[in-house]
């Protein structure tokens, strides 16, 4: 491809920096990714089901960020960059498809989309970039997926603690190479200045993954509820649920949520502030996901004695979310307010007295805690102009 070509795809200062309907198109596949790491979570409730769930969504989560960022350089309606987003659609489909038995009979197929999606996507970006900058920060990227491709193919050969151990490793690989502006022998790292970005459509983005991950909270709470057949208790624990997701939904919005553009576009350093909203995300995806277990669980049996499990995901996945909200507020604001941590500790205390209650008193108890967060934050910002972002140097 000719370099006028190439410069064709790639964004300019006057382009709009809104996400499009291919964006929207794209998220589908983690409505499926997303209900499936919590039915799998729901059905190992142990420590080691937990941290199969979190290797797996930290690569679903690096297939989504590496194509927000990509969308982000480049123009989405030229078909050459739409057939990428498609293809890496299709591959993310087949990745979420597998998760149940990833670590069972479906790993390969799970590595194998995978590594298939970051190569093939990384050898095309090669070709059609020839004679632009951005094409130096693809060939790194591909060195180093060529690395943590040994891990994840080794990993699906292998099965039990091995394969936990390796994938982990390549998820590593693959978030801290991307850090540290994927650091090649010969080729050096890509300075943050060279990663201009749209907060705009960055942010947007972000927002959208994150109404998708309250989608599946939705949609598990709405499923349960017409398994239990709309028996009265599940009906009350039902309701805690809804309220809990629209508590999670405010929390977010307000208001952080709400001016992340403004932060980045104000922001000294725009790239390593875009990565703390992107980790920030990650953790309150992982929240909502965790929430939704407890949700599931919840319904189908609301009263009865409350297995310890059952309140760490009750409690936890609440917890997980309001601290990964407080880094997203740092990012943002430079500060954490103090609800935050006190909504925190308080999840964590209410733990071990939960022991003697039944499950939907459990979560009645962490979406009260939630309220006192939303609740706080309506009553600082009462009377007050709107709070400017002003995100650490």
């Amino acid at each position: 491809m000719t370099t006028s070509r190439a410069a064709e795809l790639l964004r300019r200062p006057g382009d709009p920096q809104r996400a499009t309907f291919l964006e929207l198109f794209f998220d589908l596949v983690f409505v499926l990714a997303l209900a499936q790491l919590s039915r799998g979570l729901a059905e190992d409730l142990e420590w080691s089901g937990a941290f199969r769930a979190l290797v797996l969504l930290g690569a679903m989560w690096w297939v989504w960020a590496s194509t927000a960022w990509l969308t982000d350089r480049t123009d989405p309606h030229r078909p050459a960059i739409q057939a990428l987003v498609i293809a890496t659609m299709i591959g993310s489909l087949v990745m979420a498809a597998a998760v149940p038995e990833a670590f069972g009979d479906t790993g390969l197929i799970f590595a194998g989309a995978y590594v298939a999606v970051q190569f093939v996507r990384g050898l095309v970006l090669v070709v059609v970039l020839r004679g632009y900058e951005l094409r130096r920060h693809v060939v790194r990227g591909l060195f180093w997926y060529g690395l943590s491709a040994l891990p994840w193919i080794a990993g699906a050969l292998v099965h039990g603690t091995a394969r936990g151990a390796l994938w982990a490793l390549a998820v590593l690989l693959d978030h801290t190479a991307g850090r540290f502006g994927f650091p090649t022998p010969g080729a050096g790292r890509t300075p943050g200045q060279d990663l201009v970005i749209s907060g705009e459509h960055l942010s947007e983005r972000y927002r959208q993954f994150f109404i998708i991950a309250l989608g599946e909270l939705i949609l598990v709470t709405g499923l349960a509820l017409s398994s239990s057949g709309f028996a009265p208790d599940a009906a009350a624990a039902f309701a805690v649920s809804i309220a809990t997701t629209v508590l999670l939904w405010r929390i977010y919005i307000y208001r952080a949520g709400e001016v992340l553009a403004e932060a980045i576009a104000a922001s000294p350093d725009p790239v390593r502030l875009a990565r703390s909203a992107s980790y920030a995300h990650m953790a309150m995806v992982a929240g909502v996901v965790v929430a939704a277990v407890g949700a599931e669980l919840v319904i189908a049996h609301p009263l009865g004695h409350t297995p310890p499990a059952w309140i760490a995901v009750t409690l936890g996945g609440p917890a997980l979310y309001v601290a990964g909200r407080a880094r997203f507020e740092h990012a943002v604001f430079g500060r954490v307010s103090r609800s935050r941590a006190v909504g925190v500790l308080a999840l964590a205390a209410l733990a071990p007295a939960m022991l003697l209650l039944p499950p939907v008193v459990v979560a009645a108890a962490a979406a009260l805690v939630l309220t006192g967060i939303a609740i706080s934050d309506a009553a600082r910002a009462r009377g007050r102009p709107p709070e400017p972002p002003s995100p650490p140097g």
